[in-house]
């Protein structure tokens, strides 16, 4: 029945596209985006489909005054069959993206652009995608009269991507009521990793790494440029973040990234599959892990990765500039904290005349960081994987179910920290070469989406069928 369904009817497609380009042409950027009109506008959908007005809420924080009306989140409740003690499932989503400027892209970041076979605009990837996915089988759910097993919750929130008013956490914080959840489904990670467009493996999230900004500050009296001083504020900074360019961080490996290069060593072929089976065991091959790390994606699950992101100097072109200030933004390998990266830089930067503090998600910034590390892999739930597994052997059979460790960071940190399990993963596959998710020109290929959108319908009621 559910191999039937493996591709997305072509008269499900108008509203998986429309949905998409909805999402895509809001602006929800944390400097002049309003996630409150995407959150609203999502919400009209849901009630026009029929869903209770007291089952699809808008709302978040007043404070601080700036996010006043720009930071709301949405959250819709699918209601399950009556009398059911089955604890609901949450499935969340950020709404908002990171910043990109139109002189960067070949394309306008706040339209969708179809061209070549791809779909084009920022959140392409990350992750409007999956965000207009569950919007789509919510409908096509209600639509159907399906009632599942037990109720499904929905929340697409504001500040993922950085702000001061992370929908997730004041969700949990404020109105635990709304979102309190037996197990969440996070499709912001994980996913289908595709070769030249053909799926190879279904990742999950099972751990993820930390994020971290630091903030690196030389300062000095400046003075007048025709009188140059040695100690420049500016040549200071650069010099300190040339050695981190040069200085990689420790090869690392752990139980979910040691099962996920044995898994993929078995899907490769050649030298590659050698490689990935010699950092696969207690004891990583270091040559082996050297020759993978030349690879972006595989440097970054071997390694706490740092690296510089802004810089501002300067006052004025005939000056010399009394500071300098670089942020470098860390993604910390499970089992470390903020604060041991924060010494790390500063060990490695080796100048005494530097200030290297931690920034919070909220832009304070603090002489020490946190002392909190990654979570820690949850259980394997088969009321998770037992539907996921069906699902995937409906519309990609043969390929395995790999679970993988997030080199981002996301929303589960919140979930996590609640005490409810979260697993990440959705349909919509990315090649390994074409991550753009944060860059210029992001993109997903067509079939890809609208798979990604088929597959997001059948889970979820796969996933409430018992």
């Amino acid at each position: 029945m559910l191999r039937a369904q493996a591709t997305l009817p072509a008269s499900e497609k108008p509203l998986a596209r429309e949905l998409l380009q909805q999402l895509i042409e809001i602006n929800t950027t944390d400097s002049v985006g309003n996630v409150s009109t995407s959150a609203k506008a999502m919400q009209k959908r849901l009630l026009d489909a029929g869903f209770p007005a007291a089952d699809v809420v808008v709302l978040g924080p007043d404070t601080p005054a700036e996010n006043k009306g720009r930071k709301d989140n949405m959250v819709a409740r699918y209601r399950g069959r009556t009398g059911s003690a089955l604890k609901p499932i949450l499935l969340i989503g950020h709404l908002d993206v990171v910043e990109a400027k139109r002189s960067d892209w070949t394309t306008d970041p706040f339209q969708l652009v179809e061209k070549d076979g791809y779909f084009y605009g920022r959140g392409t990837q990350d992750m409007k995608d999956s965000g207009a996915a569950m919007i789509d089988a919510f409908l096509r759910l209600k639509r159907e009269g399906f009632v599942p097993d037990r109720d499904l919750i929905l929340a697409l929130t504001a500040d993922e991507e950085g702000g001061k008013s992370n929908g997730v956490d004041w969700l949990l914080k404020n109105h635990r009521d709304l979102v309190d959840a037996t197990f969440a489904i996070n499709p912001d990670a994980g996913g289908p990793e595709l070769d030249a467009g053909k799926a190879t493996s279904m990742g999950v999230e099972a751990t993820e790494k930390l994020y971290a900004d630091y903030r690196v500050t030389s300062t000095n009296p400046g003075g007048h440029s025709s009188l140059p001083r040695p100690d420049n504020a500016i040549y200071h900074v650069a010099e300190a973040l040339i050695r981190l360019e040069h200085t990689p961080f420790p090869l690392e490996t752990n139980e979910v990234t040691r099962a996920y290069f044995a898994s993929i060593a078995k899907l490769k072929t050649g030298a590659l599959a050698a490689d990935l089976k010699a950092v696969s065991g207690a004891t990583p091959d270091p040559a082996g892990a050297a020759r993978l790390s030349k690879d972006i994606t595989y440097n970054s699950l071997l390694h706490t990765t740092c690296v510089a992101t802004m810089m501002t100097a300067g006052h004025a072109p005939n000056a010399l500039p009394g500071s300098a200030i670089a942020n470098v933004n860390c993604r910390i390998f499970p089992g470390h904290s903020q604060e041991e990266i924060r010494k790390e830089l500063i060990r490695i930067f080796a100048d005494p005349s530097l200030k290297v503090q931690y920034m919070t998600d909220g832009g304070e910034v603090l002489d020490q960081g946190s002392d909190r590390k990654s979570m820690a892999p949850p259980p394997l739930n088969p009321e998770v994987f037992g539907p996921l597994e069906a699902t995937v052997k409906a519309m990609w059979p043969e390929i395995p179910i790999i679970p993988r460790m997030e080199t981002g960071a996301s929303d589960s940190i919140y979930t996590m920290n609640a005490g409810i399990p979260s697993y990440g993963f959705s349909g919509m596959g990315i090649d390994h070469d074409d991550d753009r998710a944060h860059g210029r020109d992001e993109r997903i290929r067509v079939v890809d989406y609208y798979t990604g959108v088929q597959f997001e319908y059948l889970y979820l009621k796969a996933l409430t069928s018992h």
